[in-house]
């Protein structure tokens, strides 16, 4: 194997080493974008005090305000995970296109 080919192969690992943190931190974005709804859900049909958790204490807070900054936090989940997605499709096809070339050299 050829010394190029050695570059490419490095190449690929990196790349799919990235595309494995990628997958992660859109996975525990994702959960936080379940929990976040999942808050929204609850909040919209409690009758009662709502409260928010801010490190160790629970604090008491309005139900609009609480909603608001639920749903911002949602948008900005949205937004992370969309930005992700496009990172992991150029990663998959980088990592496709190297590995069709390494493929070439090897043969």
């Amino acid at each position: 194997m050829n010394e190029e080919t050695e570059k490419k192969i490095q190449q690929l690992q990196l790349l799919e080493q990235n595309l494995q943190n990628v997958i992660m931190q859109k996975q525990t974005f994702q959960m936080q974008l379940v929990e976040s709804e999942n808050a929204l859900k609850e909040l919209d049909k409690s009758k009662k005090d709502a409260y928010k958790i801010i490190g160790t204490l629970m604090v008491s807070s309005d139900k609009g305000t609480l909603t608001k900054e639920l749903k911002e936090q949602k948008d900005v989940l949205d937004l992370r995970i969309k930005n992700l997605e496009k990172q992991e499709k150029n990663f998959k096809e980088k990592a496709e296109d190297i590995q069709k070339e390494v493929m070439k050299e090897i043969k």
